[in-house]
């Protein structure tokens, strides 16, 4: 049963309501479920690097992240997602702009979710992963200007993932619409399938 939806967003965004799809998508999100779901959206600490010292922590203790939560990750909050799907079990992870490396990024680097490229140490834990929740989604555009879409691939291959692959001809980018009527109707229809 699904009783909490945690919304994360991406790293560097300041005022969350004010950033993207994420306010839009929660005041959706709470109008279609009513009381019967808590939809979270809160400024995150630590929001340009996006550490994960500082991310997990807040997730699980304060916005309280367990096995009735569905956390809907964008770009970095993704990653955190992902992470956090290692540490305690969920009912199931929604990915939008994810990745798995740091792309040569210091700042993603210094985020620390992703395996160090020249030691291997911190690898992701897929099977963690998929064994903590019991479904996963991932949304991929093509024309992404950011990550390239091997790596959405990459995610959604590692994870078995429900893939939702959006080509360059719709436009999508990085996912920073101030809307995502798909991501509501996959995460209204994941509610409805585990309440």
């Amino acid at each position: 049963m699904c009783t909490r939806i945690i919304i994360l967003p991406g790293n560097g965004g300041g005022d969350v309501r004010k950033c993207n799809w994420y306010a839009w998508l929660q005041n959706k999100l709470q109008e279609e479920l009513k009381d019967s779901v808590e939809v979270i959206l809160r400024n995150m600490p630590d929001p340009v690097v996006a550490r994960r010292s500082k991310w997990l922590p807040f997730v699980i203790n304060e916005l309280g992240a367990d096995e009735k939560t569905i956390i809907i990750g964008h770009s970095s909050g993704a990653e955190a997602a992902m992470r956090l799907a290692e540490e305690v079990e969920l009912l199931g992870i929604i990915l939008v702009g994810a990745c798995h490396t740091d792309l040569g990024e210091p700042n993603e680097a210094a985020s620390g979710y992703y395996p160090d490229s020249k030691t291997g140490e911190n690898p992701w834990r897929w099977e963690l992963q998929k064994q903590h929740c019991k479904f996963i989604s991932v949304f991929a555009s093509e024309n992404d200007p950011f990550l390239p879409i091997a790596e959405q691939q990459h995610v959604s291959q590692s994870l078995s993932a429900e893939y939702l692959f959006y080509p360059s001809s719709e436009d999508k980018g990085h996912w920073i619409s101030e809307t995502h009527a798909d991501l509501l109707k996959k995460t209204l229809e994941k509610v409805k399938h585990y309440n």
